[in-house]
Formats: C-alpha cells, structure tokens, sequence
C-alpha cells in the first residue's frame, strides 16, 4: 500500500520535472531546497539534536499556517525552553516569513518530501519527542515513520475547507479501493487531531481519523499576536500625515491576476478621495514584478518599498535607492517585502483582503480585524467560509460581488466613520471573544510531553 504510493508519487515528481525545473529557473523556487527536502543539507541539525535531544517540531505549509503559529511557537519555547524548537514549511514565503517573525526558533528547515528515504533522514537529524503540523496536511510516509519511532504527531487548528473535502470525496469515489485504507492508516499513525470545527472534526473523521483521537479546540487563528509596529509603519504613518495622504487603503494578500481588480477598487475611491494612497501587497514574491507591471499600465506613478530608506526583511538602507519621501505625484506603494504587511492595517483606514476577488479561496481576515478595521473581500472564500460567514452576519465585514461595489463600500465607510468605528468594534470583539485554542493547544502538548521518554 504505501510502496504503490511511494511509486506514485515518484512517478508524478518525474512526469511534472520540466514545470518544476521552468519554475525554479524562472522564479528560483523549488530547486534551490531540493536538497534539504530530500533530506540533505540538513544544517547541521545532527549537532544540534545532539547536544539537546526531545526537539519540538512545527510545521507551518506557507504564510497563514506561520502567522498562525507564532504565538503556539514562542510560547512553546518560554515553556520549554531546553527543547530545540523547529520549525518547518513547504513554501519560500512562507520560509521567509518563519524566519522573519520567528528568530526564537532553533531552525527553520523546508519539510522534506514525502517519501520514506527523505523523511527518515530528516526525523534523524531533528530527533523530535512531538511533531505539531498546523492545520491540515496529510503526508502518509511522514505519519507512517513518525508513528514508528513513537513521535507523536498532533494536528492543530485542523480544518478540512470545502473545496479540499471535495476534492477528497472525488479522490475517493474513484479511488476508494486504495486510497481508502491508505488514509485510514495514515490519520490512525496520528496522535490527536484538534479542529476548528465541528465540521472539520466530522470530515477528518469520513476520511478515516479515529473518532476517539478527534477533538473540536478552536481556531489558533484568533489567538494571534498583534505586531509590534515595524520601521516602514511608523515611517508610513508620519509620511501620510506630513503629506496629508489620506485615506490610507491596504489591499493585503493579492493574488495573481488580481492586482489589476485591486487597483480598480482602488480607482473607485480615488474618485472621491484624490489624495488616498494605496499600499498594495502581493501574496508571493515572484508576482512583484507582474504586479509593477500592473501598476504601470494603470498609468500610475508608484514606489516600491524596497526602493526606500529604510531597514527591513531582506532590505537594507544601504541596498536601497535611499527615497524617504513618496512624492504626491505617487498614488501606490508596492509592498514587495514579506512579513511588513500586517503592521500596516493599523495604519489603514481601508482594507481589502485579497484572493477573495479571483478564485483562489480568500485570505485571513483577523489580522486586520483585529486592528479593528472593517474587512472588505470577494466572493471567494472558501477557504475561511465559516470566519467570513459570522463576520458578514455580525455587521463586521463586508463581502462584495465586484471590485467595483468593494470602492463603493469603501467610500460608504470613510465617508461615514460613525458607522466604520461601530463596525471595527465588532470585528475586534470578534477576534478576542474567540481566543482560547492556544491554551487548549498547549495543554493537549504538555500531556503528549509528559508521556514516557519525552
């Protein structure tokens, strides 16, 4: 069963070689980890295990799952703090945002691929007593091995999105035959699964978790840090108002191909508000440039945060081209920076909140509510149906068919700020009545720690 897998999988990884191959010489993705994936170039974890054996392993896919895990890792490491914590993802952005937003952790690695040569040389060099994969990604080899060497594997925050059930029910109509058992095996290798939901705790069970390992703990989401303003911020906030650029509009997590339908958003309120600016901030790195693109034939002037004066992540005030000043002809700041956006909202005054707009599932919403603003985002969301849904219902988000009708909801709110603090309001009390998966998070890890030889 999981040799045919294994098979598979290695049959796919050669049939897709040239797209991944395109990518990584285009993008520089995926090549320049290949090695550490498959299990090499480890970084010198061996030592590290070594000397402090019982490490405490993270697994975060990409930039929500990291955000999300900030607070459980730092927090893991105060408690724990003769345990290595590492943390891994999938993802470069993702990667960078670990490092970034996580320089308490011990290493940040990319999680290896998911066959069994490569995942047993990675559990050999990190030794961990616990793995916690946040959210829900289901690797058969990893869990399989794990469970060999008696690593208990948690999944926190677990959540199954209606797309992805989807495509599992799909996967198992045709495939039932095999796939069935295969998943079977593989959730029964886990240790404990605590999801968002009810209907997250309901799915994971159809797909084979034991229902005796399956808990409904919350959604670590709400449980995030707000960020300590960064350089750029405090620099932003004195800029708009020396200026008097207002209203601030932050269109945060855009995803490819909707950078021109942020725009028009944007192009709505400048209607009515001439001096707005906009600070406009791609999903991945690799859109930078096609974003730029798209800013230009907007016929828009615009400056690019890495062309500033200022210190951050990969950016120094040395590298740059040294502007400390956005002229007034400049109406868009591309945000080609990862980890600086979330500072931002609480300088906004509007938000959109990308991927919502295009269909590709939509993004967090708490991070700016949290901050208090008023979330404006598309149809698609589907991947945080249920967040989105309770924010509409409560009168603490907006969703919106159209870019055009996301400028129009806008304008509605700036011009009336009775109704957007009202709002704000209700969106953070959202977020903090909410809190409360971390602690259960932690007590369920503190139980498998306790266990025998942890």
């Amino acid at each position: 069963m999981y040799f045919l897998y294994s098979f598979l999988m290695g049959l796919a990884a050669l049939l897709t070689s040239p797209y991944w191959l395109i990518q990584g010489l285009r993008h520089g993705k995926y090549l320049s980890n290949l090695g550490q994936r498959l299990g090499f170039s480890i970084l010198g974890l061996e030592k590290l295990s070594a000397q402090h054996p019982g490490a405490i392993w993270i697994h975060a896919v990409s930039v929500g799952e990291a955000l999300s895990g900030v607070t459980l890792a730092r927090r893991l490491k105060d408690s724990y703090p003769q345990r290595p914590l590492v943390v891994s993802t999938t993802t470069l952005t993702g990667y960078a945002l670990a490092k970034e937003r996580m320089p308490f952790a011990d290493a940040v690695i990319f999680f290896p691929l998911d066959w069994a040569f490569s995942v047993r040389r990675v559990l050999n060099a990190v030794k961990p007593a616990i793995v916690i994969i946040l959210e829900t990604e289901i690797w058969p080899n990893f869990l399989r091995e794990s469970a060999r060497r008696n690593i208990p594997v948690l999944f926190v925050s677990g959540r199954i999105s209606d797309r992805s059930f989807a495509r599992w029910q799909s996967y198992l109509g045709a495939f039932g035959f095999y796939l069935k058992p295969l998943l079977k095996s593989a959730l029964n290798s886990a240790a404990t699964f605590l999801m968002q939901s009810q209907q997250d705790a309901d799915r994971i069970r159809t797909l084979g978790a034991p229902p005796e390992k399956v808990t409904v703990s919350g959604n670590l989401k709400y449980d995030l840090e707000l960020p300590a303003p960064t350089p750029l911020a405090n620099w932003l906030e004195e800029e708009c108002a020396r200026r008097g650029r207002s209203p601030l509009i932050v269109a945060g997590s855009v995803v490819a191909t909707e950078e021109p339908l942020a725009l028009l958003v944007f192009g709505v309120v400048q209607g009515d508000f001439p001096k707005a600016l906009l600070v406009l901030a791609p999903r991945k790195p690799e859109r930078f440039s096609f974003a730029a693109e798209f800013i230009e034939e907007s016929h828009r002037k615009f400056v690019r945060r890495s062309e500033l004066s200022l210190p951050g992540p990969g950016i120094s005030s040395t590298a740059s081209n040294g502007l400390n000043t956005i002229p007034d002809d400049v109406t868009v700041l591309l945000l080609d920076s990862i980890g600086e956006l979330a500072s931002l909202y609480r300088l906004a005054d509007g938000v959109f909140v990308g991927g919502s707009l295009v269909e590709s599932g939509g993004h967090n919403i708490l991070e700016p509510a949290a901050f208090g603003k008023v979330p404006v985002f598309g149809p698609s969301m589907e991947n945080f149906a249920a967040m989105a849904a309770r924010f509409v219902e409560s009168k603490a988000a907006i969703q919106v068919e159209s870019p055009e009708d996301a400028g129009v909801e806008m304008i509605h709110l700036l011009k009336d700020p009775e109704k957007m603090q009202r709002m704000g309001g209700t969106a953070r009390q959202l977020v903090e009545s909410s809190r409360g998966a971390l602690d259960r998070a932690l007590a369920t890890i503190a139980k498998q720690l306790s266990g025998p030889a942890r």
